[in-house]
């Protein structure tokens, strides 16, 4: 009885020891925390977000979204906004800068203009990858390099592991460097580049792309970026571009991750879904039909008119979801506050949710002060007639495509045009070929349009080559190219196919092989008082490329063998073995006699038949 009383006060004397240890400890540590928290609290300038809204001719609607984080460059595991998850990819590979563009779609630059942001947050179609990696040769680049993409495949459920030797490059003229490195550390950056331009794009790599976020599509403008409408767009890319950032002093340096996700949305598709969720067409009588053609007839089919009017949309229209609060960790004054903005002219009436306000920066530019709680949605009524915020045209215009017949040799064309009125356009063009595809460099020329003698002296000014290796490594092709004025150039080369073992086709041999798109980097203009030779000698690394644009991928059709022959040879096989098997079998097994010899079946069933009967009638007679 003297031990059970005893119980609770020694209970109690353990309680109040463990107390005793554990106060001392809690003191300091929370005023360690309380120490370092000034340094480690994010600051409102390590994360901040924005969304510009653009229409387009054709009753399309161009959404930027740009999202910028800040992390810290230093080794350790400790991350506040910047993704854990990224460093520790970046630092296993030697990664110091990363680009990394997935691309849908196609960009109609007559239409649309220049690409947003100068070209600089979309690659070409399927998925583009290309990083500056710290080694000491190119072995030991390559190595890391092939950790990159594999990592990469993982995080983002892409097939970037598929970037092996023979889809890598190594850029020379037309890739720099957009981040501040010391001179140590560029002498040892080894740039490569890949790209899969059969790559997919869809919800599976949307879904990692949002969890990067500090708010993970919960709040903010990220809300509004969901897998139906981002991949129902005519046009959509998302970028990730990673890079260190100093100040003008070259010190405070941080690593700065962009992300960003362009979309061209198709207002009237995206209305036509919310009034019927199963696409059907539209009713005859609600077409707008041009009746100004002689050969239209009653029965015959309606010519659509141009869109004469600007359709009324609304945020809820066009992403489904209206935008829920802000994220609490972007800036919250100042300019960089704005995180909405619409280019449309002051003419056009603009509604806005209760608690939001509107700031004019220009007269084409108005932005959007979201409420810290609650929904933000803007509404623009129809418009007629259709008032749009002027676009200015890109630098160049570029379309490839392939020329020749047979299943021997091909060619490529390339038609560059200048738009420019008053200048000429200085570029690099760059073309990353498979080892299946072998181009002959002595074909290439370049010429202009309508002119039928090349003239490679007037506009190619260098050219990189490195060759092909069967199934070893692709061929790589560099040219620094000049058009002049409202000019027209077509660049043009021949090329050889290879035959391939019937193993290295993929299922769907006959659609034919993806090529990548050409990447074509606008140069600044030449500094007034240099001559061509000077900007020969810095090309590639003393005139900065300004934007980018790509071409579209082409489809490349290769010998293909017949691969229902081997079905055929196995069923003819098969069956010659059946035959021959059959026969030798019979012989082997069987004992052949004659006829006579056999009993007669009909006397056997006769006197069967006779027996039966008579057991029959012997029981009926037992029973009378």
């Amino acid at each position: 009885m003297s031990l059970l009383s005893s119980l609770p006060k020694l209970r109690l004397f353990l309680t109040l020891l463990a107390l005793s240890l554990c106060l001392p400890l809690a003191s300091t540590s929370s005023s360690a925390s309380s120490a370092a928290s000034p340094s480690q609290a994010p600051s409102e300038h390590d994360y901040n977000e924005h969304l510009t809204l653009r229409p387009l001719p054709g009753n399309s609607l161009l959404a930027s979204f740009n999202f910028k984080s800040n992390g810290s460059l230093d080794h350790g595991d400790h991350m506040l906004l910047f993704p854990r998850s990224l460093k520790q990819v970046l630092t296993a590979s030697w990664a110091r800068e990363l680009h990394v563009k997935f691309t849908l779609g196609r960009w109609n630059a007559e239409e649309y203009g220049v690409q947003p942001n100068s070209g600089r947050t979309a690659g070409g179609t399927g998925v583009e990858v290309w990083a500056w990696v710290e080694a000491g040769d190119e072995k030991e680049a390559f190595a890391r390099w092939t950790t990159l993409t594999n990592a990469l495949s993982g995080l983002f459920c892409a097939s970037l592991n598929f970037i092996d030797a023979t889809r890598t490059i190594r850029p020379v003229l037309g890739f720099q460097p957009t981040g501040h490195h010391s001179e140590a550390t560029l002498s040892r950056l080894h740039l490569l580049h890949g790209a899969l331009p059969r790559e997919p794009v869809c919800t599976e790599n949307l879904t990692p792309f949002l969890k990067l976020l500090p708010c993970k599509a919960k709040a903010g403008i990220s809300t509004l970026l969901d897998g139906h409408n981002l991949f129902d767009a005519n046009w959509q890319s998302m970028s990730i571009d990673v890079r260190p950032v100093c100040n003008d002093n070259g010190e405070n340096c941080k690593l700065e991750m962009e992300q960003a996700v362009n979309m061209v949305v198709d207002i009237e598709r995206s209305l036509r879904r919310r009034d019927s969720p199963i696409p059907k067409p539209r009713p005859h009588d609600q077409l707008l039909c041009d009746e100004t053609k002689p050969y239209l007839t009653e029965d015959a089919s309606c010519f659509p008119l141009d869109n004469l009017s600007d359709l009324g949309w609304s945020l809820s229209d066009i992403f489904g979801r209206p935008i829920t609060g802000i994220c609490p960790f972007g800036v919250k004054e100042g300019v960089e506050a704005l995180r909405v903005c619409l280019e449309v002219p002051d003419s056009r009436p603009v509604f806005l949710s209760v608690g939001s306000k509107e700031r004019k920066l220009d007269p084409q530019n108005r932005c959007f002060l979201l409420p810290e709680k609650g929904y933000f949605d803007m509404i623009l009524p129809k418009q007629q007639p259709s008032i749009l915020s002027p676009s200015s045209p890109p630098a160049l215009f570029a379309e490839r495509s392939f020329t020749g017949y047979g299943q021997e040799r091909g060619g490529v064309q390339t038609i560059l045009r200048n738009p420019s009125l008053t200048h000429s356009v200085d570029f690099v063009y760059l073309e990353s070929l498979p080892w299946f595809m072998k181009p002959y460099l002595h074909t290439l020329s370049a010429r202009l349009s309508g002119s039928s003698q090349a003239n490679n002296e007037a506009f190619i000014k260098e050219t990189y080559y490195r060759p092909a290796l069967d199934r070893k490594r692709g061929s790589h092709i560099e040219v620094r190219m000049s058009v002049p004025k409202n000019s027209t150039v077509l660049l043009t080369y021949d090329f050889e196919k290879a035959i391939l073992r019937y193993t290295e086709y993929p299922p769907d041999a006959n659609r034919g092989f993806d090529i990548a798109p050409a990447i074509i980097g606008i140069l600044e203009p030449d500094r007034e008082g240099e001559g061509e030779g000077t900007a020969g000698a810095r090309s590639g690394g003393g005139r900065k490329v300004v934007s980018y644009l790509r071409t579209t991928s082409l489809l490349l059709y290769l010998p293909t063998p017949d691969f229902s022959m081997p079905y055929n040879v196995i069923i003819l096989t098969s069956t010659v073995i059946a035959l021959a098997f059959g026969t030798v079998f019979n012989i082997l097994i069987r004992k052949f006699v004659l006829k006579s010899e056999v009993p007669q079946l009909g006397s056997k069933i006769g006197l069967l038949v006779k027996r039966v009967k008579d057991l029959l009638f012997s029981k009926e007679t037992v029973k009378g």
